[in-house]
């Protein structure tokens, strides 16, 4: 399988996913400002939609949208308890998936751009509250769902990555977390294999 990918975008969650599963990953990096790989292809014919995540399977076909990938991802290796199998754990998981990806994840596209400031100061305001909702989830909890390292946790990650990018601080358990999930060998190797860290 092929993740294209950019260093430190949201694509990095699919790429911790694939580590923490044990699946191998060709990994092809993307120039998000002229959407071109480093052979210089245009990522748009590989992805119409222009942005990564973008997994290609063995079998030629894409998969898009970091939410499915790593549902995807998770289910080639369940033992792994990635994600519930059945039952009420697994929406609970897609429900953490959805709730990052409409109501931080968006948030945070103002503050990376050349949005007014107004425009980042709201950006910025939501983000921290939805931080503070996930700060309250996380009370008593190692994880989104308890005990256990799901597809939701490594998103979330990633959030908080960017957190830190744009001076966002962290409340005391999504600080906890934070640290918690770096220090995941799984975490840190994707995170070498992109460049973000020492190896």
């Amino acid at each position: 399988m092929k993740l294209y990918y950019s260093p430190g975008a949201c694509s990095l969650s699919p790429h911790i996913v694939a580590n923490e599963a044990g699946l191998p990953l060709e990994l092809v990096k993307v120039d998000l400002k002229t959407h071109k790989l480093d052979s210089g292809e245009d990522f748009f014919k590989i992805n119409p939609k222009g942005y990564v995540p973008a997994l290609q399977l063995d079998d030629g076909s894409m998969l898009t949208e970091g939410p499915a990938i790593v549902q995807y991802l998770a289910d080639l290796k369940p033992e792994t308890g990635l994600i519930p199998s059945a039952g009420f754990g697994r929406y609970k998981v897609a429900e953490w998936l959805t709730f990052i990806n409409g109501e931080i994840h968006k948030n945070f596209g103002p503050l990376f751009g050349n949005a007014s400031e107004d425009v980042k100061s709201d950006a910025r305001d939501k983000v921290v509250k939805r931080f503070n909702y996930v700060n309250g989830e996380l009370s008593g909890k190692q994880f989104l769902t308890g005990g256990t390292f799901t597809v939701a946790d490594a998103y979330l990650f990633v959030m908080t990555t960017w957190a830190h990018h744009v001076k966002i601080d962290l409340p005391e358990n999504l600080h906890k977390f934070f640290h918690a999930v770096s220090q995941r060998p799984a975490v840190h190797k994707a995170m070498a294999e992109e460049g973000l860290v020492k190896a």
